[in-house]
């Protein structure tokens, strides 16, 4: 396991998690954004998606349900291109039914980490994106367990502007402190809603939150992200 582990994380140049103490953030969205504009940027990016119970990379990127394939090194990950520019793990690959409920223990959580950490077969990335559940719970830690003997470059944390998240953000901040992982910056999610017809800004999470949380716990902050609707 370790050697596959070794091997596999060889040719990843650069490991970022996404975290947050707070559900309904936007981790996943700001994943897949962050991906995006580094695959446009030139860079070959992967997203390691490790939220067992509420998998949402394989929905933000239209991917469907492919079928995951093994190599020798262990399992391929899927990819949104065919220049294999975009390569994305998730365990909503791996579910018969999209609405099965994943009712796992932690050391079964914990052990799938593992797998996905260890046995998926990146090959040559820029940039592998972790994007993680709520909490500081067991998920967080069998992912730096499991990444201890590779570089972690270290952590983006994504807060909405009101209270009840940055406050639960904050304990994040002191479990990336316990855990020696260094935090990027901050962002500011669903700072603001965009009018899709006036385009007025109107701040119905409060606005300047995540920004102030930065200020107060010495952190970059890397900015605020408004939410637009877009009629097809």
């Amino acid at each position: 396991m370790e050697q596959n582990n070794e091997s596999n994380l060889a040719q990843v140049r650069h490991v970022v998690l996404v975290l947050s103490g707070k559900g309904g953030v936007g981790k996943s969205t700001i994943t897949t954004e962050l991906a995006l504009a580094l695959r446009h940027a030139g860079k070959k990016v992967g997203i390691l998606d490790v939220d067992l119970c509420g998998p949402s990379i394989p929905r933000m990127l239209s991917m469907g349900r492919p079928d995951v394939h093994q190599c020798d090194s262990g399992w391929v990950p899927v990819y949104t291109d065919a220049q294999k520019s975009l390569a994305l793990m998730s365990i909503g690959f791996l579910l018969e039914d999209p609405d099965e409920a994943v009712v796992w223990r932690g050391p079964k959580k914990t052990a799938m980490i593992g797998q996905f950490v260890s046995d998926v077969a990146w090959g040559e990335l820029d940039v592998l994106l972790v994007d993680t559940p709520p909490g500081t719970s067991d998920e967080h830690l069998a992912v730096l367990e499991n990444l201890k003997k590779h570089r972690v470059d270290g952590a983006i944390l994504v807060t909405t502007p009101q209270a009840v998240s940055t406050g639960d953000v904050r304990r994040e901040i002191t479990f990336c402190k316990k855990t020696g992982v260094r935090i990027l910056g901050i962002v500011e999610n669903m700072s603001g809603f965009v009018c899709p017809h006036c385009s007025e800004c109107s701040n119905i999470f409060s606005k300047g939150g995540g920004e102030e949380l930065a200020k107060m716990t010495g952190s970059v902050f890397l900015g605020a992200r408004s939410m637009r609707l877009n009629y097809m």
